[in-house]
């Protein structure tokens, strides 16, 4: 839960990885979005006010517009990110992973009732903890999540890997999981590629020469599955 990664495959089969945020870093992004409606309220309150019950009202209708049509008009507008979530790098999107629409948007925003009680969003803040994906009452309900916008990442099997034909006939499930492991091995922290790399060397029957190598063994794999042939420069 401390890493949750919500995996999407797109019609054309490939293979999105959304990081989703949890509910510290959405605290984060909201307290950073009151404050800026609260800065916004305040300076227009000072001449609105000068116009006695006019003012009372014009101010009432601008508090209506900061509390609910703020977070759904930068959502929809500004590529799903209000000012607090995008200086978390952070957006909202449909469970597909593509890009949130007007009625999501006003589904999610209308809900925040809901997820408010019976207070400081209690309701909100147990859906995020007992849903995979930190899903609130409103995202559930618009089938939305709020993840990371990380920046595009090769997938590029590593450069330097020595191809190499795997040692035992792979089903395609496998062969698929060996090139994720090539893909995705290098954003790993070494510890965790290590593990990874030594849980399934052993199932290709590897060499114990091999077996000591793991990473590299299955690096290599990784390298002849995508059609690699020869030392790579």
């Amino acid at each position: 839960m401390l890493d949750t990664v919500h995996q999407v495959e797109t019609p054309e089969g490939v293979d999105l990885d959304l990081r989703v945020a949890g509910p510290p870093v959405r605290f984060v992004a909201w307290l950073l979005d009151w404050l800026v409606r609260l800065v916004a309220a305040f300076v227009i309150a000072i001449p609105l006010f000068m116009f006695g019950g006019f003012g009372l009202g014009a101010f009432l209708l601008v508090m209506f517009v900061l509390e609910e049509l703020y977070p759904i008009l930068f959502e929809v507008l500004s590529n799903g990110s209000t000012p607090g979530k995008k200086a978390l790098g952070l957006h909202v999107v449909h469970a597909d992973g593509t890009p949130v629409g007007w009625v999501s948007s006003v589904l999610r925003n209308l809900l925040r009732t809901a997820d408010l009680l019976p207070t400081v969003y209690a309701f909100g803040l147990i859906s995020m903890l007992f849903t995979k994906s930190f899903q609130r009452l409103g995202d559930l309900a618009a089938g939305t999540l709020v993840v990371y916008r990380d920046e595009a990442r090769s997938k590029e099997v590593v450069a330097n890997a020595e191809p190499r034909p795997a040692p035992v006939g792979l089903r395609l499930a496998e062969q698929r999981a060996v090139i994720a492991f090539g893909q995705r091995g290098p954003q790993l922290s070494p510890a965790r590629t290590r593990e990874l790399a030594e849980l399934a060397a052993p199932l290709l029957d590897a060499e114990p020469t091999q077996i000591s190598e793991p990473i590299a063994y299955l690096y290599g794999i990784a390298a002849w599955l995508i059609g690699r042939r020869g030392k790579a420069l």
